[in-house]
């Protein structure tokens, strides 16, 4: 099974990109958008769906995991297949893709050759719900410690570009290092009492035999 394929682009043709690898030249069918972002002798890594029948065996070929997704999105789709995937990405981007779904821009669809009204309206039926929550954002508050107070005025892009500063790591570290010794502490009292308990209840038991 191919994951991508890494190689130099020696010939270009209509919905076709071969890539020359090892030795071995790679046919990969792939949209328009795809083709038109590489050029004939630079290398470049296209990411790879395979399909396998009894009288072929076809390559195709992304230029980015997100336009892989949304031509294995559409496959899943009754009534559409490779062609009809590769004409809709060759239209659209898969960011133009997904805005059509949520927007339900059946125009957007029906502009690729082959893809009929009724084809897109199964597809924006289909891919509505998953690609509303493929597109909701993520909190990563919640995932991820508080920052520093020093970067409370700093836009996201800022926080997001900065390293933790060694002042937030420190900081950190002790946040765990008094939790450890909290938790040891509370243990230690537990082990302290138990042996107390186990004391008295012995003395009781010898004051019972006299």
């Amino acid at each position: 099974m191919f994951y991508h394929i890494n190689g130099v682009v020696t010939d270009m043709e209509p919905n076709l990109v071969v890539l020359e690898c090892g030795g071995v030249g790679y046919a990969l069918n792939a949209s328009l958008n795809t083709i038109s972002s590489v050029k004939a002798g630079e290398r470049v890594k296209l990411y790879i769906y395979e399909i396998i029948r009894e009288d072929a065996h076809d390559l195709y070929g992304f230029a980015s995991k997100s336009e892989k997704h949304c031509f294995e999105l559409l496959l899943a789709i009754s009534g559409v297949g490779p062609k009809a995937a590769l004409s809709i990405l060759s239209s659209n981007t898969p960011d133009g893709l997904a805005l059509a779904v949520l927007n339900g821009d059946e125009k957007a669809l029906t502009s690729a050759p082959g893809i009929g009204k009724r084809i897109a309206q199964r597809i924006l039926l289909e891919l509505k719900d998953k690609m509303a929550k493929e597109s909701a954002s993520v909190d990563f508050a919640d995932l991820t410690p508080a920052m520093p107070a020093s970067d409370a005025g700093l836009g996201c892009a800022q926080r997001c570009d900065r390293r933790p500063d060694r002042a937030w790591l420190q900081h950190a570290g002790d946040q765990c290092g008094a939790a450890h010794t909290a938790v040891h502490r509370g243990h230690e009292r537990g082990s302290d009492h138990r042996r107390a308990a186990r004391h008295d209840a012995a003395v009781s038991r010898g004051r019972e035999r006299i």
